[in-house]
């Protein structure tokens, strides 16, 4: 059955990706951004989480919204300011959509939360992480779960509400994998043992599109494959699909924390997290192991 949706984030690596696949399965799609563009294809509605702004008619005939908004966390080094707009573009755009929701009558009866695996803490070590697992201490983990209190929300209004704790999102228009593959050779990152757990966007997309489609599923999810990899095999799988060199020496952790300050959590740290769940609901991965991912997207 057709749907109308919704979705923040809509330009982004994920949410470019989704339209697409929405418009391939015939639902309507129009989008949220802080740009207004006249006459655009799919219709784009302003908002402004800043400024409390929300364009009328954004919520007319909607019945699912995809909230994907978000400050890249990996973008640029994490300066007070650079951690504040992380939390506030994920919770405060969350409290503008609720607020609005709220307020306005509307027939909107899903909502699709994006969220991450974070929320674990940015190094869990080899202890197998399920949607029940406790979160972490750290930054990162504090800001996913003020992320998932803030969609969480939605419920109260009546709106089926499903958090998707996405992994390391494989594609060859950007994202970690882009970034891996910059440097002219290929080594681990610090000692290599901390697990990726990666999912790659054709997964994501779909995860999302039965979230959408699946009135059953409630809850979190974890987005991820069912087959995570240490970043030493990681790296050694991709060095191969793309024609690198791999060097088995690996990148100090000291080097990454001169690098990147704080943010180099994210890569010295690691996360082991199931698929159980969303396997169980009945999503078929198309790329559930590592290296078959990788040789497709070395060939786009």
């Amino acid at each position: 059955m057709s749907k109308t949706v919704l979705i923040t984030g809509g330009t982004g690596l994920v949410g470019s990706e989704l339209v697409t696949q929405l418009h391939k399965t015939g639902h309507q799609v129009r989008l949220l951004s802080r740009a207004k563009q006249k006459d655009a294809k799919p219709p784009i509605f302003q908002w402004d989480y800043k400024n409390d702004f929300l364009e009328e008619g954004a919520f007319d005939g909607v019945d699912t919204i995809v909230h994907l908004a978000g400050a890249g966390v990996a973008d640029q080094r994490w300066t007070k300011a650079r951690k504040e707009e992380i939390l506030n573009s994920r919770t405060q755009t969350s409290n503008l959509l609720y607020e609005k929701l709220k307020e306005n009558p509307n027939g909107v009866k899903t909502i699709v939360a994006a969220s991450a695996i974070g929320y674990y803490g940015m190094d869990t070590g080899d202890t197998r992480l399920d949607e029940n697992s406790p979160a972490g201490n750290d930054y990162l983990a504090h800001v996913v779960d003020a992320w998932e209190a803030s969609t969480s929300k939605f419920s109260a209004l009546g709106i089926r509400v499903v958090q998707l704790r996405i992994g390391v999102v494989l594609s060859k228009k950007g994202g970690a994998l882009t970034k891996l593959l910059e440097p002219p050779v290929s080594a681990p990152l610090a000692s290599g043992q901390q697990y990726m757990s990666w999912v790659h966007i054709n997964d994501l997309v779909g995860i999302i599109l039965k979230s959408i489609e699946n009135d059953a599923m409630n809850g979190v999810y974890n987005a991820v494959a069912p087959n995570p990899l240490t970043n030493k095999d990681f790296t050694k799988l991709t060095a191969k699909a793309f024609g690198k060199v791999y060097l088995p020496i690996s990148v100090p952790k000291f080097v990454l924390k001169l690098m990147l300050g704080e943010m180099a959590g994210v890569v010295v740290g690691g996360n082991l997290v199931s698929a159980d769940r969303i396997v169980k609901e009945g999503y078929k991965f198309e790329f559930d192991k590592l290296a078959p991912a990788l040789e497709v997207l070395s060939r786009k």
